[in-house]
């Protein structure tokens, strides 16, 4: 086995026996980068100088160990784009907290992932620089918004990643390229220096190779940050101390409303072996309902467009990024959000600005923030009956590039199984359960309830470490 294919725990052991440096680590990722990335395009940036000089003195859990960072976390020093025009050439003043706690931990910037714009899109399509590519087959999308970064770690080209999920950013993407992908509670981990999408939806979290991976990042990331006012106070456990424990009898919700019909037959059957499997690890299913599932789709781009309307306000030319000419102050607005935005980023901020606008406010965000309530009571009420709730992440395997950019709305209902995780702020993670006929990946999506990572964290890793879904990488 190559160096690069080590996850984070794979790599600390052998670093920790000696039969390995960080150094050695970070060697071989930059090689394959250069060997692969030129075909996968995973990054945006890369900062292999600031890597190597992270590495060298290096301390604490993850030390020398390399983290891609999608772009639309704020890194000091280090160009920070949100893959847009818009902030092409933008660079922070100041670090994320995410980002400060990974380095205080030690871990190297190999560099920053592309994301569709904004992180908006569901398949890295949306970048204003070029489309991801999916390790498995380099025709098809790796998900989105966070492609970049469950690409490059697919690939082998960082050991774990950060992605930002705001209805299904995380999950997807990992589903699709066949690694672990998490998304914490809403207020688990800060979003300061996060660039905002949908700020009551956006969190970020991990894309591993393994379950122990995701929990090790956890630990590090999580934890109220006095500088989001979002963040909850609430104490952190230690997320690996649960990897390894039994599960037997655990109730594991199967929503009906989860297995729609037009739903790929490949991926239902290779989820509901995955259930099953998960009951002869001595789990026990029990059959839940979520009967608002249905509006889900429709409430999320009502909420999240009515709030990305509202941030991406800032970017008018005057204060930072780019910047086009104008004869007076209003053209210059005009000029610089029409040429600094991309298609689908124009049409979510007239989507939302329309549900805002005088009139229509409480007729669509006002209704949409009642059926947020509903949805968030469905997921209560199922929590009352058991411990997780199984679905599968995607309805489908990753499709081909172009094949859904001309029509929008099939594009969103690739995260018709993720959405509601977000608009109820509850974690989620989705790991490998299996491949299609033509070998593609498919995932399963574990959900928990409000500040309960660990028991998800736990039944993932039992049904990780019995099947070996997770140990297959692609052939590039």
């Amino acid at each position: 086995m190559e160096l690069y294919e080590l996850g984070l725990a794979g790599a600390l052991s052998l670093i920790k026996e000696k039969k390995a440096s960080a150094r050695e680590v970070l060697d071989s990722v930059f090689t394959r980068i250069r060997n692969v990335d030129g075909r996968v395009k995973a990054y945006v940036s890369l900062t292999e100088e600031l890597a190597y000089k992270m590495a060298e003195n290096a301390a604490g859990p993850i030390a020398g160990l390399p983290v891609a960072i999608k772009d639309n976390m704020c890194t000091k020093g280090v160009r920070t784009t949100c893959s847009s025009k818009i902030l092409e050439n933008f660079t922070p003043p100041y670090e994320s907290t995410v980002t400060e706690r990974l380095f205080k931990a030690g871990c190297s910037l190999p560099g920053k992932t592309n994301l569709d714009e904004f992180a908006m899109g569901s398949s890295t399509e949306n970048s204003a620089f070029f489309t991801t590519k999916n390790p498995w087959d380099l025709e098809r999308i790796p998900g989105g918004s966070s492609g970049g970064s469950a690409a490059a770690v697919a690939a082998g080209e960082c050991l774990a990643a950060l992605g930002s999920d705001t209805g299904g950013s995380i999950r997807q993407p990992a589903s699709l390229c066949g690694v672990v992908g998490l998304k914490p509670t809403y207020g688990r981990v800060s979003r300061y220096g996060l660039v905002a999408f949908a700020s009551s939806l956006d969190q970020i979290g991990p894309i591993t190779k393994t379950v122990e991976d995701a929990a090790i990042i956890m630990n590090i990331i999580s934890g109220h940050d006095p500088l989001d006012s979002t963040s909850a106070p609430i104490p952190v456990p230690d997320f690996t101390a649960v990897l390894g424990k039994d599960i037997k009898g655990l109730k594991v919700g199967i929503p009906k409303e989860y297995f729609v019909e037009g739903m790929d037959k490949e991926v239902e059957k290779s989820v509901r072996d995955a259930i099953a499997h998960l009951e002869n690890l001595g789990a026990v299913p029990v059959e839940v309902g979520l009967p608002h599932t249905p509006y889900a789709v429709a409430d999320y781009y009502i909420l999240a467009t009515s709030e990305a309307s509202s941030n991406l306000a800032r970017f008018d030319g005057v204060k930072y990024g780019f910047r086009a000419e104008g004869k007076d102050l209003m053209e210059m607005y005009m000029e610089t959000k029409a040429r600094g935005f991309g298609a689908e980023v124009k049409r979510r901020i007239m989507l939302g600005t329309y549900a805002l606008s005088s009139g229509y406010y409480e007729a669509y965000y006002g209704k949409g923030q009642k059926v947020r309530t509903l949805i968030k009571r469905d997921f209560e009420e199922a929590f009352k009956k058991v411990d997780v709730i199984a679905t599968p992440t995607s309805p489908t395997p990753a499709f081909k590039i172009g094949e859904k950019t001309a029509d929008p709305l099939q594009m969103y209902l690739s995260d018709i199984f993720t959405i509601s995780i977000n608009l109820a702020g509850i974690p989620a993670i989705s790991i490998p359960c299996g491949f299609t006929s033509g070998g593609l990946p498919i995932g399963l999506q574990i959900i928990g309830k409000h500040f309960d990572e660990e028991t998800i964290l736990k039944a993932a890793h039992a049904y990780e470490q019995s099947t070996n879904w997770h140990t297959m990488r692609p052939a590039l």
